[in-house]
């Protein structure tokens, strides 16, 4: 029997100074996208990376990046990496200081929330690549401190992601300030019909690259859920596993909306000794980044985010993604579970179903070709019957709230008949009641009138 050889690190085309960067970094073996990436991005072709989630998308454009990138001393950025969040600015960021250690690359990162000036000095200084959030990027090149016209490489990582923030104006803005001359870019783990659209017109002739079809969740996780009537039922059932499961060591709770984050942070804070952390775009942004420290040296064993915040980050050593609450979108779900079982290491994710996402259920299984295998609650489970707003029937977070289209089979729309009392009745003008007035009477031109005869 043949052995089958792996590639590593040192069968790519890679210079001694990434190679010992990877080496510090315990890196051996490149990823499949960063394998099948690299002689394509260095041959100087355009380039379109769909990969799952945690498969390496990063490094994946960065190593070509960085292997073909000369020493120079000119201002303008010759590579610009367009993000969708400040959190994934700062990663990064971090991952070109950890793969440049000894190399003399300038690089800085730029998003909005912060001193525009302070990042107007840097860039005046000089760089060689800039990292920047679409707003925040405008922002500069307006200023025309930043220029964009020497930007050779363009990478817009996760670029799904800030057309659903609403970068949509920005990003084009962007693509028309770059020069036609230019090497583009494109990373995402989902590839949309929108995001097709825009690369047919700004992009030259891309060669896609796709390791696994679109929807694909990593083999290494481990998916399985619970059927859990309400809010307050699921904090008792997380707060349950957390006590007894020694193995969820690091937790990543999803949450759909900010207030229920907050909600379920304040309830397991007081019901839990270990830390306990939480991160949506209402925090400020020390807080934020405060809280994915905390969680990424161990100080805290959960964080709870929202999906705007824990999208695109590469947490390392996730053991668990508990799905507190379902998506109603099935690529949603795709990302969040993605946030585990990264790095060819297994992972775990946990959802818990109330009756009214069973119906996101079904669209996440349709999407992914597979079921999520259920498990029976715990009888020791106590069953809140405290209901949130959005759980109780006739609010605004239920289906049953809209009325049934019959109600309205009678209805009249805006017309409809006045009561006796208001109603009006043409009883004629001033003319048919008193022919004699034809007008209202001028007492100031009377007086006039008057003054004159006399």
């Amino acid at each position: 029997m043949r052995k089958i050889c792996k590639v590593t690190f040192e069968d790519l085309n890679l210079n001694k100074q990434l190679l010992s960067a990877l080496a510090d970094l315990e890196y051996v073996q490149p990823t499949p996208i960063q394998k099948e990436a690299f002689s394509v991005i260095m041959s100087g072709r355009d380039v379109i990376g769909v990969a799952q989630t945690g498969t390496g998308k990063t490094f994946a454009f960065l190593l070509p990046i960085l292997r073909q990138l000369p020493y120079s001393e000119q201002r303008a950025p010759r590579v610009l990496i367009v993000v969708p969040t400040r959190e994934l600015v700062k990663q990064v960021v971090d991952d070109i200081a950890h793969l440049t250690k000894y190399m003399s690359v300038r690089c800085m990162g730029v998003y909005g929330g912060t001193n525009i000036k302070t990042q107007q000095e840097k860039v005046y200084e000089g760089l060689d690549i800039l990292v920047a959030t679409p707003g925040r990027l405008l922002d500069l090149a307006l200023t025309k401190i930043l220029r964009l016209n020497k930007v050779k490489k363009l990478v817009i990582d996760e670029f799904d992601e800030m057309l659903k923030l609403g970068f949509r104006p920005q990003l084009l803005r962007v693509l028309d300030l770059l020069p036609e001359r230019k090497q583009s870019l494109l990373f995402s783990a989902t590839f949309s019909p929108e995001v097709s659209d825009i690369t047919e017109d700004h992009f030259i002739n891309p060669m896609k690259i796709e390791i696994a079809p679109h929807g694909t969740p990593l083999e290494q996780i481990v998916q399985s859920g619970y059927h859990v009537p309400n809010f307050y039922t699921k904090i008792n059932l997380l707060c349950m596993l957390l006590e007894r499961s020694a193995e969820m060591s690091k937790v990543l709770v999803f949450v759909n909306i900010k207030r229920n984050a907050d909600l379920l942070h304040a309830a397991l804070g007081e019901r839990l000794d270990d830390g306990i952390g939480v991160m949506h775009s209402n925090k400020s942004q020390n807080y934020r980044f405060r809280a994915l420290e905390k969680f990424e040296d161990g100080t805290n064993r959960v964080l709870i985010a929202t999906d705007i915040m824990a999208r695109g980050l590469d947490l390392r050593e996730i053991t668990h993604v508990v799905n507190f609450e379902m998506p109603d979108k099935p690529e949603i779900y795709i990302h969040r579970i993605g946030r585990t079982g990264r790095a060819d290491k297994a992972g775990e994710a946990l959802a818990f179903i109330a009756e009214q996402e069973m119906e996101f259920q079904m669209r996440i299984e349709t999407m992914m070709r597979m079921h999520i295998p259920l498990l029976a609650l715990p009888d020791e489970l106590e069953i809140s019957t405290e209901l949130l707003e959005s759980e109780k029937p006739g609010s605004l977070g239920d289906k049953d709230y809209l009325p049934e289209p019959t109600a309205l089979k009678e209805s009249k729309g805006a017309f409809h008949e006045r009561g006796t009392k208001r109603q009006k009745v043409n009883l004629g003008g001033p003319t048919k009641r008193n022919p004699k007035k034809t007008k209202p009477v001028n007492r100031g031109a009377l007086r006039k009138k008057k003054r004159r005869k006399k």
